[in-house]
């Protein structure tokens, strides 16, 4: 489908899913934002839905200004996936194993590594990579310089919630390894501290919304939040290729006579600020829930922990500033899906899938998620799907 135009106070809010599907918090959210001095463009991706401070699945370009609640707390949170030459003919009947070995590699939820990892070890990761990224570290803000040790003992793990580290299957059988995370509690910290700046600036106390406050450029805010914002990006993205690196590693080692080769890895964030250049205007383009889908660029656009996820291709859509979904979205809030489903539930919709099948997961079930088939089907103008996988394993914290 191509997108539909609904009126905005600034700017029209170009959305590419049928509004009256949209529920009524993220609708008002998304009138908040158009309401914004700075606004050039709004879009709205098919798996939109209410967020904290701003709106998932939205895209918003601003000229000399940015949101951080439109980033969002995770900093830097994205997709990396890698072909593998295995195929599902490969893979044992009981994935049980596998799935351990995972866990044992990869920390979970809160948990952290014992000490932060020597780059020079890991499977594939260049041995000075992390130089630059621990040499900024002491110009970061105030509030989270006593977090380095911390912050270099969770490079390199997933988190919980949405978070997931999986092996996944093709339409032609081949092996995929895929993994979704951000820049964990440093990332969020930066976040809080950044929102709470500028929540507090003159210029963003007559907002009709507290929450979409704004760094303007040219001040010393805007810089501070720029240098914080770029370096939890960069964090991110390592945060993912060392996990990658564990994940593939795992799999050498439990497929030796296989020897494993790996194809080049496809990584992506999804809630970020980018500069880019857009009817002749050098632009801040936020997007929170949503990919860079520029012409020929790949991304990943993954379903819930039962349904199938997408490798594709971007269109260069400039209407939706070079834009696509970041994944299903979600049709339940966390805790209407505790109230909705029990464990029977959340067993019989990820039959087949090894994966955690507990209390603790089942906010995560696919039945509180939006059809990932129906979100691709709304965005065939944006994106062209390369592949479609099928998870075989997920790890969750």
């Amino acid at each position: 489908m191509s997108y539909i135009e609904v009126p905005g106070a600034r700017v029209p809010i170009r959305m590419w899913t049928d509004p009256a599907s949209v529920d009524e918090g993220a609708l008002r959210q998304l009138q908040n934002t158009a309401t914004l001095p700075w606004i050039k463009g709004l879009a709205v991706m098919p798996d939109v839905h209410y967020g904290k401070g701003a709106t998932v699945g939205s895209v918003i370009a601003m000229k000399d200004a940015v949101c951080p609640a439109a980033v969002g707390v995770d900093i830097g949170c994205g997709m990396s996936a890698v072909k593998t030459s295995l195929t599902a003919n490969d893979l044992p009947g009981d994935l049980s194993r596998l799935r351990s070995k995972i866990e044992q590699a990869i920390p979970v939820g809160a948990g952290m590594h014992r000490e932060a990892l020597d780059p020079g070890r890991l499977y594939g990761f260049p041995a000075k990579a992390l130089d630059g990224l621990w040499e900024r570290f002491d110009y970061l803000a105030d509030a989270v310089k006593f977090r380095r040790e911390r912050a270099g003992r969770q490079l390199g793990t997933l988190g919980q919630g949405n978070h997931f580290a999986e092996v996944c299957v093709d339409t032609s059988d081949s092996v995929w390894l895929m993994l979704h995370s951000g820049s964990r509690n440093i990332g969020k910290e930066l976040a809080d501290h950044h929102i709470g700046v500028a929540q507090r600036l003159p210029h963003n106390q007559n907002l009709v919304d507290r929450d979409l406050a704004v760094f303007i450029a040219e001040t010393p805010q805007m810089a501070a939040y720029r240098n914080d914002l770029f370096w939890a990006q960069e964090y991110a993205k390592f945060n993912r290729a060392i996990m990658m690196s564990l994940l593939k590693e795992v799999v050498r080692r439990e497929f030796r006579k296989a020897k494993v080769a790996f194809e080049p890895e496809i990584s992506c964030h999804h809630n970020y600020v980018a500069e880019e250049r857009y009817d002749g205007m050098d632009l801040l383009v936020t997007r929170k829930g949503a990919i860079r889908a520029g012409g020929g660029e790949y991304g990943i656009i993954p379903g819930s922990m039962g349904a199938g996820s997408y490798i594709v291709k971007g269109l260069g859509n400039e209407k939706s500033f070079n834009s696509a979904s970041h994944g299903a979205g979600r049709k339940m809030s966390r805790a209407a899906a505790k109230r909705a489903f029990s464990t029977r539930d959340l067993e019989a919709q990820t039959k087949g899938v090894e994966c955690r099948k507990d209390s603790g997961v089942i906010d995560e079930i696919p039945g509180a998620y939006k059809s990932i088939e129906h979100v691709i089907e709304q965005q065939t103008d944006l994106v062209e799907v390369v592949a479609k996988l099928k998870q075989v394993i997920c790890v969750k914290g």
